[in-house]
């Protein structure tokens, strides 16, 4: 009775990666055509550095966090 209860509870983590890669997919996917041309993929590499540069810049101006020197 509990044997069954514990194998289902244990697929639970798999069941997890499925979905969250499913997500990562179905919303990244589109990008896929833009790494075929030179152009777009520099502008899409920069577009990212830039979105990950302003997040990080942006925390650090919230969260009072100064580099450390």
């Amino acid at each position: 009775m509990f044997g069954d209860f514990f194998d289902n509870i244990g697929r639970y983590p798999s069941y997890f990666v499925t979905i969250v890669l499913g997500i990562f997919f179905s919303a990244f996917g589109w990008l896929a055509p833009l790494w075929k041309r030179p152009i777009t993929a520099v502008a899409l590499v920069g577009f990212l550095v830039g979105t990950v540069m302003v997040v990080v810049f942006t925390l650090r101006a919230m969260l009072g966090l100064t580099p450390v020197t």
